[in-house]
């Protein structure tokens, strides 16, 4: 089943004297495709589990439609969606089995007891469960409670799948094998699936596209590629990975960083004489080794040894860029705290700087998105 959220928003009604309500969603539009599994990602509060819940049905929406396999289902009651919903803590029924948890849906829509025994075998096959089914939910661990929940979601087959953080009451570890799991999951069953989730690492790995939410708005739909590599906007550049702020002044085709200079990429018109920021992910810097390469002079604060990789530390311009280096390279050649060396920027996105460089700096430091 696809689904279609057009221009929803949500405004929730003010609170203890508070003289204007929240509003969780703002003129929201994104598609999910049929048997595609599509991750709502953003910070807390952005609006992405009020999203969630008005795809269910469990919010009604203030203004926009949901369609699903183009039919609006904005006006039909949660059970009328033919939609499964997992909750970040489970709500399971602790004083049943793991078997009773799963198969609870399809006694209640009647199904024949022999069926029901059949499809709940099945799921505990599917999640990986089988030999579990007569404990109690106190007898689990969070992840195994967790594919309960998920087992539970997908007994009736439902045309839609949410989850709203499902692993984000988990330990990482946990939470990245049941990322994996949830992926093969899908593969099996094929379900219209979407999930909320805060974590950037947990989005890429399972999701086909992601929908980035801001402050109730779509800041960027894609692939996660697409996401990460071209974003959209300045929230996304700094929201999505680690990224480097590197302020700039545009004359002609040059950008002037403190006293360096380069040629920039990025406007099809540079704004002349414009305050604009460069977002570089710390993975798109290069050390030039070259003597007779173009580069940008720096001095290395601070190498950082991280397992798999070398983080350098360097002030460029007086500003403090952070470039990452994997480890065979980092380890072939002799670099200390001190030394000048040339870099080169090998992708980056640029943004004008509206209010110019220290609001903006403030507003990316206040949100987190920047130390």
């Amino acid at each position: 089943m696809s689904i279609v959220v057009s221009h929803v928003s949500k405004r929730f009604p003010a609170e203890h004297g508070k003289r204007e309500g929240f509003l969780a969603v703002d003129d929201a539009s994104f598609g999910v495709p049929r048997g595609h599994l599509l991750a709502l990602l953003g910070p807390s509060g952005s609006g992405k589990s009020t999203i969630l819940r008005v795809i269910a049905g469990l919010e009604v929406p203030d203004s926009g439609e949901v369609l699903m396999d183009d039919r609006v289902v904005s006006g039909r009651a949660v059970h009328q969606r033919g939609v499964g919903f997992v909750f970040q803590h489970y709500a399971l029924f602790k004083h049943a089995t793991a078997e009773k948890n799963i198969a609870f849906g399809l006694e209640v829509r009647k199904w024949p007891r022999s069926e029901i025994q059949k499809r709940v075998r099945e799921l505990l096959d599917l999640v990986q469960l089988r030999g579990y089914e007569d404990r109690y939910p106190s007898q689990l661990s969070g992840g195994q409670r967790q594919r309960v929940a998920l087992a539970r979601a997908l007994a009736p087959r439902p045309n839609v799948l949410l989850l709203d953080e499902p692993f984000g009451a988990l330990d990482a570890k946990v939470r990245r094998n049941l990322a994996a799991q949830l992926r093969a999951l899908h593969k099996e069953v094929h379900t219209t699936t979407i999930f909320v989730t805060h974590d950037q690492e947990e989005a890429f790995e399972i999701a086909d596209e992601v929908v980035v939410i801001n402050r109730g708005r779509v800041e960027q739909a894609g692939t996660p590629a697409e996401v990460y590599d071209r974003p959209a906007t300045k929230f996304v550049a700094s929201f999505i990975g680690n990224v480097n702020v590197i302020e700039a002044t545009v004359e002609g085709d040059t950008a002037y960083i403190g006293p360096k200079r380069m040629a920039i990429r990025g406007f099809e018109s540079p704004p002349h004489g414009k305050e604009v920021v460069l977002l570089v992910r710390p993975e798109d810097i290069e050390m030039v080794e070259d003597p007779e390469a173009p580069g940008l002079e720096c001095t290395i604060r601070e190498i950082r040894y991280r397992g798999d990789r070398y983080e350098q530390e360097l002030d460029f311009a007086g500003l403090p860029v952070r470039m990452i280096e994997d480890k065979t390279r980092g380890q072939t050649i002799d670099r200390h705290p001190g030394d000048r060396v040339r870099i080169r920027l090998n992708r980056y996105a640029v943004f004008e700087a509206e209010e110019g460089h220290a609001a903006l700096r403030a507003q990316l430091e206040a949100l987190g998105y920047i130390e």
